[in-house]
């Protein structure tokens, strides 16, 4: 049986697949990724928010926007999934 208030772990890699999460958790969860991300030393990441209308993208942008250790994003390179995913420099 499963809750709504159970605790998911996510294994914190430099790639976070934002397809497994609720719409409605994206926002906390990719501030939480990142926050643990940067915590872990990565220096760039790769988040897929899919190709879909762009509301998922838009929100991880604004995200990454006011994150004071994002240097900078990007589209992915094509092979990693191009305007379906953002590469973030963490610093």
């Amino acid at each position: 049986m499963a809750y709504d208030d159970e605790v998911v772990r996510i294994p914190i890699t430099d790639v976070f697949d934002l397809h497994s999460v609720a719409p409605a958790d994206a926002r906390a969860v990719v501030e939480a990724y990142l926050e643990e991300a940067h915590a872990r030393g990565f220096k760039a990441v790769r988040i897929i928010h899919g190709r879909g209308i762009g509301v998922q993208r838009a929100m991880v942008r604004s995200v990454l926007e006011r994150t004071p250790f994002v240097k900078d994003f990007h589209d992915a390179p094509a092979q990693a999934g191009g305007w379906g995913a953002t590469i973030a420099t963490l610093g």
